[in-house]
């Protein structure tokens, strides 16, 4: 069993609810936090969580609960926990687990059912949660007896954290609830099947070692569970040992300094060409805590032809499920990078060391001539890659962006300069539009003393900015920076280049002297400070005015350039190699030095 420590609940007591053995539970997995809104069948347990110890903060909307305990997750590497009641209340919790299991974010919901003697009779506020959910967590369970619900919860914390990180639902009826028990905290889990191995073989280490070593053309890619295990240090050691170049992709973005000579960017649809290069022309690819998603390999006949592959992930369902690996590695990242660094060590003392001269220079080289970039707009307007580019500077290394998904979502990836791990925080598996704000408000829950801000498209803050009320009432300082293009911007970038476009159904704009809704005036009203800038000059004094507000939620209206898009691009379904540097230009490779 996990350390499980027990904050403010006696490891026993007799003559309790279910819901007070419930709340005792949350207590004694050392839950500080939970995300939530009350209603009929969850209802018993809310009154004692009157006396509890544990903050609860009111949500307006069930999804934003989830998102924000995904938020508070990712920040600080907690289990984070939302809570609803039964039939709608639960349902509105499947798209922040569905998005939890995909980014493997350590998440406990804790959803009210219907009495036990109800369940199966289409009762009101009825729904098959952990049937429905059922695709989409790590593991659920249904609670119909009082007496099994300290151990449920331990499981389903232990279960959340460990191996491959993910999200557990607690279903627990109304009758468990309000039925008398008794609470004991186990003292030992029993997960028959359960057991994630973390330690790598050291067989396959060797065999890694060995192709690093003989190959000419590595490349270091890394993924976001090198961010879950908590393995920067250790990468960083690995990439400073050998000088392979490092690629991050989209959910990694931190695991690696952006300032480091090694780093390439990000690979992938949108990555830049040096990171979409790389990984073609490499002959060894090290996957670290990543899954060949489509978004980075592009066509998957076409992808890195001449790569061998290391993948090391610590869910084995992941190797190989999308390409072979020469080297499967089952383990931790961290533990796998340690081990690693060690035998290469060995080997360096040894006198074997790689010979990459070449490629580094060819890497190099294509960062150098294809660098990230953008257009001024000509009519003087603001593009929203200075934006981002200013906020990163701003702002600064330490303070944790969340954002949303699209055009903006892009940006902020490539503008914005990431250092550590942990500040990056984004939907990147399932792209769940209204992620940022929510989440933004959990990871300000988790970090408290470092400057939040949430990146966001007008449309993506559309869907769930009635958060801001919580922010505004629970003293939670967000900043949020709302990027308005006035569209559906990626979708809009989409029908420009392959609907000849024709812009169906993306306007969000309602005429020069007309904005529905004013931002500004949403803040407002929300009890937050709205700030506007349209001008490439102010944008600067904004975010500092913004910086300086921190008793309450800040939302900053940035009216940038609607045509602007997202370069480089590589259209879904095609080959890397067919990468767009600029709408109409690719990016063509000086080989020689290969």
């Amino acid at each position: 069993m996990s350390e499980q420590q027990a904050s403010g609940a006696d490891s026993q007591a007799e003559g309790i609810t279910g819901a007070q053995s419930l709340v005792r539970s949350l207590e004694a997995a050392g839950v500080t936090d939970i995300f939530g809104i009350p209603g009929g069948a969850i209802l018993p347990a809310y009154d004692p969580l009157m006396d509890s110890s544990i903050r609860h903060i009111l949500v307006r909307h069930e999804q934003g609960a989830g998102h924000a305990a995904q938020g508070y997750a990712a920040a600080s590497g907690r289990v984070g926990v939302c809570m609803a009641t039964s039939g709608p209340g639960a349902t509105n919790l499947v798209t922040p687990l569905a998005d939890a299991h995909m980014d493997s974010l350590p998440l406990v919901a804790i959803t009210g059912q219907v009495g036990a003697s109800l369940i199966g009779t289409d009762a009101f506020q009825e729904a098959d949660i952990r049937g429905i959910t059922m695709p989409i967590t790590k593991h659920s369970f249904l609670v119909t007896d009082p007496a099994e619900i300290p151990t449920k919860v331990a499981e389903a914390f232990h279960i959340a954290s460990t191996g491959r990180p993910g999200p557990v639902l607690v279903d627990v009826t109304k009758s468990a609830l309000q039925s008398t028990t008794s609470f004991r905290w186990p003292t030992q889990l029993n997960l028959p099947g359960y057991r994630p191995v973390t330690r790598p073989h050291a067989k396959q280490i060797r065999e890694a070692a060995r192709l690093i070593l003989e190959s000419r053309k590595p490349v270091l890619y890394v993924g976001g569970g090198t961010i879950r295990s908590g393995a920067s240090k250790e990468l960083l050691a690995l990439a400073e040992l050998t000088g392979i170049p490092v690629i991050t992709t989209l959910m990694a973005r931190g695991a690696f300094p952006d300032s480091h000579p090694q780093h390439l960017g990000m690979p992938g649809m949108h990555g830049t060409v040096a990171a979409v290069a790389a990984l073609q022309k490499s002959d060894l690819i090290i996957s670290l805590g990543a899954r060949f998603d489509d978004r980075v390999t592009g066509n998957l006949d076409s992808f890195a032809p001449g790569a061998k592959v290391i993948h090391a992930d610590i869910d084995p369902a992941e190797i190989g499920k999308n390409r072979f690996a020469d080297v499967p590695i089952v383990g931790d990242v961290r533990e796998v990078l340690v081990d690693l660094v060690t035998t290469l060590r060995t080997e360096q003392e040894a006198g074997n060391t790689g010979d990459y001269e070449g490629w580094v220079a060819f890497c190099a080289g294509v960062k150098q001539k294809y660098p990230l970039g953008y257009d001024r707009p000509a009519d003087g307007g603001l593009a929203p890659q200075y934006v981002l580019e200013r906020l990163g500077a701003i702002s600064g290394p330490d303070t944790i962006y969340t954002a949303g998904v699209g055009q903006h979502q892009m940006w902020a990836a490539h503008y914005v300069g990431y250092e550590r791990p942990n500040t990056w925080i984004n939907s990147g598996g399932l792209g769940t539009m209204g992620f940022s704000v929510p989440a933004a408000m959990g990871a300000k829950v988790a970090m408290p003393d470092q400057t939040v801000w949430s990146v966001d498209g007008d449309g993506c803050f559309q869907m769930t900015n009635q958060e801001l009320a919580t922010c505004a009432i629970n003293n939670i300082p967000i900043k949020v920076a709302v990027i308005n293009n006035e569209s559906l911007g990626m979708v809009r970038q989409w029908q420009t280049l392959f609907y000849n476009s024709r812009y169906s159904n993306t306007d969000l704009h309602t005429g020069p002297d007309r904005r529905i809704p004013d931002f500004v005036k949403l803040a407002d009203a929300y009890g937050c400070v709205g700030l506007a800038c349209e001008s490439p000059d102010d944008v600067d004094a904004t975010i500092r005015k913004a910086m300086e507000i921190n008793d309450v939620p800040v939302v900053v209206d940035f009216r940038v350039h609607r045509d602007a898009m997202v370069w480089p691009m590589v259209a879904a379904g095609t080959s890397n190699d067919d990468i767009k540097y600029a709408r109409d230009l690719a990016p063509q490779f000086d080989e020689d030095d290969l």
